[in-house]
């Protein structure tokens, strides 16, 4: 499981706070553009990175990030976990429900069938650094009589706002491969052309940069060899662990995860 160093900021499902995250979840839940007070909020998360410090220090600061609306509705930031100079990075959309009320990345269905994956591809889950490129829950408002929050995917602007934090991330692991986990990761990292169905699998060579969006090699398509771009960190896409969980056959969808996964495993 990812190191808990999030320094006990733990949410619960009876957390005081909690019932007011629900109340505002209709609003909380879009991308208006002011916070609880009425005041227009920042335009992104840049604000709210700390120029020094490590992994801790930017968890630290991300507790307080209002770089969009998803805070509001949220019950805490889900900061990535894992070793501060970990060789592997791997990259999800946003938390869900049972990361936002425990504090953690990757610690619900998806997550724990992720670790699985991992394990069956010969990858070290205690030797990989877990995040996502939102930080924040984003869930449809809640109806009566529905006890669980549903995940809404992040908007552009959204996955905008917070990627000052995972630029941010990625400077300071400063990892040999980044893992794409779904679209919505990929185009953090790579820019809103970017599809996991033509990249996936596909072992790519990126700059030594941590400004995102980065660029895939020079024609932005290419598998790079692995006795090629020593130079340069590499990239591979795969699908989320959630799209497995809703595939119509299951089996299939989990083995081309661990397909995916033991690319990453013959590179490190």
């Amino acid at each position: 499981m990812p190191s808990r160093d999030h320094e006990g900021r733990e949410g619960h499902a009876g957390h005081a706070g909690h019932a007011g995250h629900a109340d505002r979840a209709g609003r909380g839940g879009s991308t208006g553009g002011t916070g609880r007070t009425g005041e227009k909020e920042p335009g992104g998360a840049s604000p709210y990175v700390p120029a020094r410090g490590g992994i801790p220090a930017l968890r630290r600061a991300a507790a307080d990030c209002r770089g969009c609306p998803l805070y509001a509705a949220a019950t805490q930031t889900v900061f990535g976990a894992g070793p501060s100079r970990a060789r592997l990075m791997l990259v999800g959309e946003q938390p869900g429900d049972q990361e936002d009320r425990a504090g953690e990345p990757f610690v619900g269905p998806a997550g724990r069938l992720l670790r699985s994956a991992l394990e069956e591809a010969g990858l070290e889950e205690d030797q990989a650094y877990f995040t996502n490129a939102v930080k924040h829950f984003k869930f449809a408002p809640v109806t009566e009589g529905r006890k669980r929050r549903i995940h809404k995917a992040p908007s552009l602007g959204e996955l905008t706002a917070c990627r000052p934090w995972l630029a941010a991330e990625l400077k300071r692991v400063n990892p040999e491969l980044v893992v794409a986990l779904g679209a919505t990761a990929g185009k953090s990292l790579l820019g809103s052309s970017f599809k996991v169905t033509e990249a996936r699998g596909a072992l790519l060579t990126l700059p030594t940069g941590t400004e995102l969006p980065l660029a895939p090699g020079p024609d932005g398509s290419e598998r790079a060899d692995e006795g090629e771009g020593e130079d340069g960190r590499r990239f591979l896409a795969t699908v989320h662990p959630s799209a497995v969980l809703r595939a119509k056959d299951r089996d299939e969808a989990y083995a081309g995860l661990v397909s995916d996964l033991r690319v990453a495993a013959r590179f490190l």
